[in-house]
């Protein structure tokens, strides 16, 4: 690959063009929700995509490992999933010998892409199998560490909390998803599209465009991509506006805020930021940028108090607030 950083951001742009060309064979529409996936894949990052059943999130999650050419695994969160279903569990193995010792089995969290399928589905004790995964890309096991392999991505899907036979993840949780994507309802357009394409012969095949090794090379390049002091601080901005406490709170922060984002949103907020700009080919980071990624990096880490749940307030509406009311100049 050439040396120059404007050359490796416009090979990398291409690379991610054409893989988000290849799920489009799929999944019609979505665009966001596409380049938040790819977000999160280029960064090291884990999504959370969060819609009723039907919308597709499946098929998309699929459609993407199969354009980049990675190890992929499917996990159905259900009530009665218990750790050991996810991380592996240690079982006593025979050789040819007849000695016996004990070996750890893998679960299927050690895999490039790991679809976690209706996450919120399963007790909290399972769900949180994930975190230590998410977090340090490792499971323990009987006092053993295993690393996963890297490129390590979750892409978890969750229904609506408020449909039946849901349990809410745990804001520690959900800390470490770097975006949470809201699929919405197709157009009346793309209605139509999706049952052309799922209603007649077959369905388009997915080619992979993008090998493992220029998936860690895109990785690096993102983190080349340039971010000036003043869109830094505006992310800092923005985010210390999550405060209520804090000086640039907002009115709707100050009543239905219980508690801000944490630091970990201003990173996620950046990183998001430099894989738009490396999708559109940019060397440089934009205000523009920032605030095309807030809304889905930040809205679950800002944590409404009771009156804000009573009242039916949402954190897209605090952070919506917020983006129209901090100057993008100090």
């Amino acid at each position: 690959m050439a040396e120059d950083p404007l050359k490796r951001v416009e090979h990398a742009a291409q690379k991610l063009a054409a893989a988000r060309e290849e799920v489009g064979k799929l999944v019609v529409g979505q665009r966001d929700i596409i380049d938040g996936a790819l977000t999160c894949l280029v960064t090291g990052g884990h999504a959370l995509l969060e819609g009723v059943p039907g919308l597709g999130k499946t098929v998309l999650v699929r459609a993407l490992a199969q354009a980049v050419a990675l190890k992929f695994s499917r996990i159905q969160f259900t009530p009665d999933l218990v750790p050991s279903d996810i991380i592996g569990t240690t079982v006593i193995a025979e050789d040819e010998r007849g000695r016996k010792a004990f070996t750890f089995q893998p679960g299927p969290v050690f895999s490039n892409i790991v679809l976690a399928d209706e996450v919120n589905r399963t007790t909290p004790k399972t769900q949180s199998a994930l975190l230590e995964a998410m977090q340090d890309h490792s499971v323990t096991v009987a006092g053993t560490t295993h690393p996963l392999t890297e490129p390590f991505c979750v892409l978890a899907t969750q229904n609506p909390l408020e449909m039946e036979g849901t349990y809410p993840l745990p804001e520690a949780q959900l800390d470490r998803f770097l975006l949470k994507l809201h699929v919405g309802f197709p157009s009346h357009e793309d209605l139509h599209k999706i049952l052309d394409r799922t209603t007649g012969d077959g369905a388009p095949a997915v080619r992979s465009v993008l090998t493992h090794d220029e998936l860690l090379a895109i990785r690096a390049t993102v983190r080349e991509v340039a971010v000036a002091r003043h869109v830094q601080d505006y992310a800092v901005r923005v985010l210390e506006a999550t405060h209520r406490e804090r000086p640039g709170a907002s009115a709707l922060v100050k009543r239905y805020a219980r508690y801000g984002a944490s630091p970990r949103g201003a990173q996620a907020c950046l990183m998001a930021a430099k894989a738009r700009a490396l999708l559109a080919g940019r060397v440089h980071v934009s205000i523009d940028d920032v605030k095309a990624v807030a809304l889905s990096a930040l809205r679950h880490r800002v944590i409404l108090s009771f009156e804000g749940e009573a009242e039916g307030v949402t954190t897209d509406q605090l952070l919506t607030e917020i983006l129209t009311t901090v100057p993008e100049t100090a």
